[in-house]
């Protein structure tokens, strides 16, 4: 619960001060119930702001049930005019010594407060930031009436997608290992971040993903015939083979095409999210990237920029614990992402991400405020990379099989959403079981199809930059074609020229 609390000071007869500290009524918060309480404040959510000449109201936040959604605080500063930079707390009396610790300065960015006393900011908070959850690793919901906000029709699209999701991922890995595909990266473990997300997201905002979000695509209607043309490359994929696989991207889905660079997505993410707000659009931008891309100067930059600008982006970090083969514990001190945006001065929150219910009803409140407050969003999602980084990586190298297993099997999301589906009666064995064989019967057809597809002509890769080729592109694609007839060997030959 919250409440406000009054701090004032009195002056004694002697000249000293005395703080006293006044409660109010509580104030519930919109994200917490009327019974949960708790000894100590969590973090500071309100603003200090003079009230009566001597007291100062702040509001606190009080930890409570982990399943309701409780955004981390941020604001702005802003100085005053020139000329009333010096300002005084206290009422002082003609011809009374003021201290400099009584007194505040309007610096550039805002009044800040004197003291004379050599004051470090601690490194870190005594306690980590919490993680809103709604179902335990079991299924069960922890409240029901934050579990209440999923339709049927909705919770089903998710489980659904989730199991084809992860049923996409096992047989075009093992096509990658036939030699069928060049390369290929799951999502494995990952899965509710990626269909509640979508789930919760409107068909106009833009998503901007790193390469562990195909669900959303997914949930947006690429089939699964999509994805394995643009993982051949062949001539029907989006691409035209000029990208990796599961480089997906679709203009009409509004799903911009994945970039390798880590973290280049940010900052053009908060570009977007700008370019939407001058327009007054009614959607925002979704950033999605890892705890890896933490770690990139574009991070840091994007969440300057969207701050500063008051950009509609959602940033959404899926920290999975590896950046390929490093370690949370070696990229960074910090509390994990989440405590970063509030750095920035951009409200932030911790979900987690193996439980569908509670991704949904973050990315959904984060997307309301993104668009009603034309303000960005952090969230980080706590889940475990349960799959090798890609199909070049062998994670058994840096991790052991057991700590694998135990995430696998005790934490899946699928089967934590699976358990709920059915207690509620929306699900049965009998349609699990026609959900898997139509899944694989749909994967393993669209990797046939794909594999037969003609590969895209030659020429285009010079053409869709230039209305008319220029002179430049046509020299390099006329010595591209005696290169290759010099040395026919060196080259596809399935490749129309």
């Amino acid at each position: 619960m919250s409440m406000l609390l009054f701090l004032t000071r009195t002056r004694t007869s002697g000249g000293n001060f005395v703080k006293r500290i006044i409660c109010s009524n509580p104030i519930l918060s919109p994200y917490q119930p009327t019974s949960s309480s708790s000894s100590l404040p969590s973090h500071l959510s309100g603003s200090n702001k003079r009230s009566n000449g001597t007291t100062f109201a702040f509001r606190y936040s009080y930890s409570c049930s982990s399943t309701y959604a409780t955004f981390l605080g941020a604001r702005g500063y802003s100085s005053m005019k020139a000329g009333e930079q010096m300002l005084s707390e206290e009422d002082v009396d003609d011809g009374e010594y003021a201290l400099e610790e009584n007194k505040a300065m309007d610096f550039p960015g805002g009044k800040i407060t004197y003291t004379t006393e050599i004051n470090f900011l601690p490194a870190s908070s005594d306690k980590r930031v919490q993680c809103y959850q709604v179902l335990d690793k079991d299924g069960y919901p922890i409240s029901f009436n934050m579990s209440e906000l999923v339709s049927k029709e909705v919770a089903l699209k998710m489980y659904k997608g989730m199991v084809t999701l992860n049923i996409m991922d096992k047989f075009f890995y093992e096509a990658q290992r036939q030699g069928r595909l060049s390369f290929y990266l799951t999502s494995f473990g990952e899965e509710a971040i990626n269909l509640a997300s979508a789930a919760a997201l409107s068909s106009d905002d833009i998503v901007l993903a790193q390469y562990r979000e195909p669900g959303i695509l997914l949930w947006r209607g690429f089939t699964v015939q999509d994805f394995a043309n643009q993982c051949f490359g062949n001539n029907s994929g989006h691409g035209k083979g000029r990208q990796m696989p599961i480089h997906y991207g679709s203009k009409s889905l509004n799903f911009i095409t994945i970039s390798s660079p880590l973290t280049t997505q940010l900052p053009q993410a908060v570009g977007m999210a700008y370019s939407l707000k001058m327009d007054k659009k009614d959607s925002c931008v979704v950033a999605f990237f890892g705890d890896g891309s933490a770690s990139e100067g574009d991070f840091h930059a994007a969440l300057n920029f969207a701050a500063v600008m008051d950009a509609p982006v959602v940033f959404v970090c899926r920290n999975n614990g590896w950046a390929i083969s490093t370690p949370v514990t070696d990229q960074f001190r910090s509390d994990g992402i989440v405590i970063k945006g509030q750095a920035y001065g951009i409200s932030s929150i911790r979900v987690d991400g193996n439980d569908a219910l509670a991704v949904y009803n973050v990315v959904r409140s984060a997307r309301e405020i993104a668009v009603s407050e034309q303000r960005p969003i952090l969230i980080e999602a706590m889940t475990y990379r349960v799959s090798h980084h890609s199909t070049s990586d062998d994670s058994t190298k840096y991790r052991s099989v057991d700590e694998i297993e135990h995430w696998k099997t005790v934490h899946s999301p699928i089967t934590r959403f699976k358990k709920w589906v059915e207690r509620k009666g929306w699900w049965s064995d009998k349609e699990e079981s026609e959900l898997h064989v139509t899944a694989k019967k749909e994967v393993t057809h669209a990797i046939d199809e794909g594999e037969k597809e003609e590969m895209p002509p030659l020429r285009d890769m010079f053409t869709d930059v230039y209305d008319e080729l220029t002179s430049n592109l046509m020299e390099q694609e006329t010595l591209l074609r005696e290169t290759i007839q010099k040395h026919p060997l060196d080259f596809p030959k399935d490749i129309p020229l």
